[in-house]
């Protein structure tokens, strides 16, 4: 029966890797299309260059960029790096949930939340916002997630999404006064209420922390890289909260799952 189970187990893990590029490829389209006020969802893909629009085959995400050597099969234009490193990177954040071990909604739901939080943080650092259309829906989605799976952490969700979105605003309105300009936009907040609804409030002081670390560390290498950083110069805070926000998520899931099954492993031996 054990050897049945974690072969069920398997196909589910595989299942959501294979799904992984597709939902990378489609996260690509609307990093580029949702800034732009063009539609994600009703509309064809095609050819950024020429129009073409794309067959199934040239569709396979990761499959297709490799045999068509990186061009559109019309024009021969380049295809975007960027549009593989969404593919290969939503494979990567699958991979990451399932080492959990997590299965069955909390697979999908750490698959869901890792894909919109890089959607999030790749607009927040090429436009510089996060649109609400993905912040909102991921703070309603992290308690829905939270009555299906956990209802009993579901108000310390419903309060870390009100006490970090709150927290953020009164932080942002403390530096205007004190500055006299802006250092925290409301998507930022909006953000934190995300990870408020997905982690529980008690989380929230590890999320900042974490999230102060990594905005350091991305100065610090856009600065090695030249980049002319100052006191005025405005560095997207939304990419370090999406990382340390999954990467908490993660940390979360894999020791619910060791209480889950280690400990169960150990008392049986």
């Amino acid at each position: 029966m054990a050897s049945a189970f974690q072969e069920g187990l398997s196909v589910t893990w595989w299942f959501a890797l294979l799904a992984a590029p597709f939902a990378g490829s489609f996260l690509f389209v609307l990093v580029r299309r949702l800034p732009a006020g063009r539609p994600a969802l009703w509309s064809r893909s095609q050819c950024e260059s020429c129009g073409h629009r794309l067959g199934p085959l040239e569709l396979l995400p990761i499959a297709s960029f490799l045999a068509q050597r990186g061009r559109c099969r019309a024009c021969g234009a380049r295809i975007d790096l960027a549009h593989l490193a969404a593919e290969l990177i939503a494979l990567l954040i699958a991979a990451a949930v399932v080492a959990t071990g997590s299965e069955g909604l909390e697979l999908w739901g750490g698959c869901a939340l890792g894909w919109t939080l890089l959607a999030l943080a790749w607009i927040d650092w090429e436009e510089g916002y996060l649109p609400d259309a993905l912040t909102l829906p991921l703070t309603v989605a992290g308690l829905v997630f939270a009555s299906w799976l956990v209802p009993w952490t579901l108000t310390d969700r419903a309060v870390g999404a009100i006490a970090g979105y709150l927290g953020f605003r009164l932080l942002a309105a403390l530096y205007r006064a004190l500055r006299k300009r802006e250092g925290l936009g409301q998507g930022d907040a909006k953000l934190l209420a995300a990870s408020g609804a997905w982690l529980g409030w008690q989380a929230l002081g590890n999320v900042v922390l974490l999230a102060a670390l990594l905005g350091l560390g991305f100065a610090f290498v856009a600065r090695a890289r030249g980049q002319s950083l100052n006191a005025t110069t405005a560095v997207p805070f939304g990419p370090a909260l999406a990382v340390a926000t999954f990467v908490l998520w993660l940390t979360q899931a894999a020791a619910e799952q060791y209480q889950i099954h280690g400990f169960g492993q150990l008392m049986i031996g």
